[in-house]
């Protein structure tokens, strides 16, 4: 019975130095990450690229068929390209940040955002239901989560800015054998 009751005495002086300790200092700190103070919800990131490219340029793209073609992007379109990265290309495209995208253990097979023969044929307005709703929500497949609650509409927007980048028609190429306009 001693033992029991010196169990019992040294678990409610463990418990209670811990309610101690939670009121104190020291429970402040996190040691996880650093402090910051909660604002509620996700605060969005303002980022800038280190990387000045012309005049109202807030980052660069390459072309996802040509490698030689970039495209200067606006703070927009550069913010759509962070949300895309995060939340998009896993399934949106051939290749991600990691490696491979996950795109073709998805059936229905999800389209590819750089694709403009697809997307010039859908409005802006169209393509933020799709993004806000999801797969579901527009009668299409359901595989795809609806983000309206995830993004904010101003970042449903960015990625539609950014998607209208990549999906961009590929640039005309001269012709060789182009005739003068005198033959």
């Amino acid at each position: 019975m001693k033992i029991l009751l010196a169990y019992l005495a040294v678990l409610a002086g463990t418990l209670s130095l811990a309610a101690v300790v939670q009121k104190t200092v020291l429970a402040k700190t996190c040691w996880c990450w650093p402090p910051a103070p909660h604002k509620g919800g996700m605060a969005k990131a303002k980022f800038e690229s280190a990387e000045y490219v012309a005049s109202g340029s807030f980052g660069t793209e390459a072309d996802w068929n040509n490698a030689d073609h970039v495209y200067a992007l606006n703070y927009s379109q550069e913010q759509g390209r962070r949300v895309f990265s995060q939340q998009c290309v896993w399934c949106h495209a051939d290749t991600t940040p990691a490696g491979p995208s996950n795109r073709s253990n998805i059936t229905p097979d999800p389209g590819l955002l750089n694709d403009s023969a697809v997307l010039s044929k859908v409005n802006d307005e169209s393509l933020h239901k799709i993004i806000a709703g999801g797969g579901s929500g527009v009668g299409k497949s359901a595989m795809m989560p609806p983000y309206g609650a995830t993004l904010s509409d101003e970042e449903i927007n960015d990625v539609i800015a950014y998607i209208r980048v990549i999906a961009a028609p590929e640039v005309p190429k001269p012709a060789n054998n182009a005739k003068s306009a005198g033959e």
